[in-house]
């Protein structure tokens, strides 16, 4: 049998201007693939050319993923070996630096095998499936993620009135440090909250997941910018997001992300979130066998 991955639509959209765009995405043939660079914690930018250490861990990734996931690659060694290079790398200029200092990313993809369709993934981005018999389907690595995420974002909300000028909860030095000793058990035993980044072991704990279609699908992976529409803000369920992605294209998804965060609620008091507007990254594909 022959399977195929079709990319239909992309799109990659900053939180806000001024700000580096830290999410990236990236296809071929065997594979697609987003990636969420998790906004910086550190006191200082280290990797220079890319405006944070964020964007810049997501681009080397994407860069190498890319060139590297064919159809009988091993996924979870891929990440390994590109995520050693990334240690080897931001080390070789930054020196030693706190945890929290460390950049890493989130990873959604699908990857063609001989066999079928494989998802695999690290931290909380996403995929969105619509099966041809209409029934939806939700694959992420970090079960329980947004719901986590949300309740977090509400103590913060509920302690300093909302989001504030800077559209970013890190300005608040209660919230940083906390978030900074999250970021600090993040790839380790101790959370198990397992990304991509400057840890190798990470790929010991990559979720993997085979995906059975019969015919063919349509998906959706994003990261979690445009997954607040069915996880916070709730216009949606995964066979609707997919279906009017599939109808009208990625574009009026996100417009209608923008408006909820800029437009309806700007500081987060009915929505908890820790930023106004997150970067959003998606791609549309075809899954056919």
């Amino acid at each position: 049998m022959a399977f195929s991955i079709d990319i239909l639509d992309t799109i990659t959209d900053p939180g806000k201007a001024g700000r580096p765009n830290e999410d990236r995405f990236g296809f071929n043939p065997d594979a697609a693939f987003v990636l969420d660079g998790a906004t910086g914690l550190g006191d200082r930018q280290f990797m220079e050319g890319h405006g944070s250490d964020a964007a810049w861990m997501a681009e080397f990734a994407a860069s190498r993923l890319g060139a590297r996931l064919d159809g009988v690659v091993d996924v979870a060694e891929t990440v390994r070996a590109v995520s050693s290079e990334a240690r080897d790398t931001f080390h070789a200029i930054a020196g030693e630096q706190p945890r929290y200092a460390w950049p890493s990313s989130s990873l959604t993809g699908l990857h063609r095998t001989p066999s079928g369709f494989e998802y695999f993934g690290l931290g909380d981005s996403c995929l969105y499936l619509l099966h041809d018999d209409g029934h939806g389907d939700f694959v992420i690595p970090i079960p329980g993620a947004y719901e986590w995420e949300q309740l977090a974002a509400q103590k913060h909300i509920e302690r300093t009135g909302g989001i504030g000028a800077s559209g970013s909860a890190v300005g608040d030095p209660t919230t940083l440090e906390d978030l900074r000793k999250g970021r600090s058990r993040h790839n380790t035993t101790e959370s198990n909250v397992w990304t991509f980044g400057m840890v190798p072991e990470a790929a010991d704990h990559l979720y993997r997941r085979p995906i059975e279609i019969t015919g063919g699908a349509t998906a959706i992976l994003c990261s979690d910018g445009l997954a607040d529409l069915v996880a916070l803000y709730k216009i949606y369920d995964p066979a609707g997001l997919v279906r009017r992605a599939e109808t009208e294209g990625l574009l009026p998804l996100v417009e209608e992300l923008r408006r909820f965060e800029r437009d309806i609620d700007p500081d987060g008091l009915r929505f908890p979130r820790f930023k106004q507007s997150d970067d959003t990254t998606a791609i549309l594909l075809r899954l056919k066998a």
